[in-house]
C-alpha cells in the first residue's frame, strides 16, 4: 500500500476583502478546514475498547463535533430535522462503527432511512449535502486476507462499503477511502494503539486544514500506516 506523505511547507496567504474595512489575511489551512462531525454508532459498548477508544480520541478534538447515536437515540427515535441541520452544518461526515455482518450497526442504517430523505439529501431540490465528504472509520474482526478473493469473506473490504459508496454519490458527496483496522481484537496491540493515535491525527488535520481530503480520493483504503504521525506547519 502506497505511503501517505504529508508535506506542510510554509503556508501563502491570501487576501479576503471585507465589506467595510481592510482586507482579512486567510491562510491555505484556513481556507481548506474542514467542520466535521463524527457519528458514532456502536451497540455493544461493553465489549469494544478499540472503538470507544477511538472515539475518545475524537471527544477531544475542540474543533470536532462528536455525537453517540446509541446514547442520543437509544429508542432510535431520531429528530430528523436536528440531523438535517447537524449534517448541513458540517463540511466532513464520518461514519464510526464496527463492522458487523458485514454491515452497519441498525441504528446507522436507521439515520440514513430517515435523515438522508428526498428533498433534503437527493432528488431535484436535494442538495443539502453536495460537494460534502463522507469518510467511513470503522473496524473488522476478520484479517486482511479474510477480506480479499480467496480469503474467507471473498471479496475485497471495500466491496462491502458501496451501498455507502452508492449513497454518499446519489447525494453529491464525495466517498473518501475508508479508515479501517482489520483484526482489531486486542486494544494492546501494536496495530491497535497506532491505529487509535492515527484516527485522532487524520480528524485532527482535515478539520484543521493542514490536509485537503480530496488529496486522498484515489487511494483505495486508509490505515494507521499511511497516515503521518505527526502533523504540523
Amino acid at each position: 500500500m502506497q505511503e501517505l506523505r504529508l508535506d506542510i511547507c510554509t503556508l501563502r496567504t491570501r487576501e479576503s476583502p471585507l465589506p467595510d474595512g481592510p482586507a482579512k489575511v486567510v491562510t491555505d489551512a484556513e481556507a481548506l478546514r474542514m467542520r466535521t462531525i463524527v457519528l458514532f454508532a456502536h451497540p455493544a459498548q461493553r465489549r469494544s475498547s478499540i472503538n470507544l477508544a477511538m472515539a475518545s480520541e475524537a471527544r477531544k478534538l475542540t474543533n470536532v463535533s462528536f455525537v453517540d447515536l446509541y446514547e442520543e437515540y437509544p429508542r432510535f427515535e431520531i429528530d430528523v430535522d436536528r440531523e438535517q441541520a447537524r449534517l448541513s452544518a458540517h463540511d466532513l461526515i464520518v461514519f464510526q462503527f464496527p463492522t458487523f455482518w458485514y454491515s452497519t450497526p441498525a441504528i446507522l442504517k436507521e439515520y440514513q432511512d430517515l435523515v438522508l430523505e428526498y428533498g433534503f439529501a437527493y432528488g431535484p431540490a436535494g442538495k443539502k449535502l453536495d460537494g460534502k465528504f463522507l469518510l467511513v472509520a470503522t473496524t473488522t474482526g476478520g484479517s486482511e486476507h479474510d477480506y480479499s478473493s480467496d480469503g474467507g469473506n471473498r471479496h475485497p473490504f471495500r466491496s462491502f462499503l458501496l451501498p455507502l459508496e452508492q449513497t454518499a454519490s446519489l447525494c453529491g458527496m464525495r466517498f473518501l477511502p475508508p479508515f479501517v483496522l482489520h483484526s482489531a481484537n486486542h486494544i494492546e496491540s501494536e496495530s491497535a494503539r497506532g491505529h487509535i493515535f492515527a484516527y485522532g491525527r487524520l480528524l485532527s488535520a482535515v478539520s484543521s486544514g493542514d490536509l485537503d481530503p480530496a488529496s486522498l480520493m484515489s487511494r483505495d483504503l486508509l490505515t494507521r500506516s499511511s497516515i503521518p504521525t505527526v502533523v504540523g506547519v
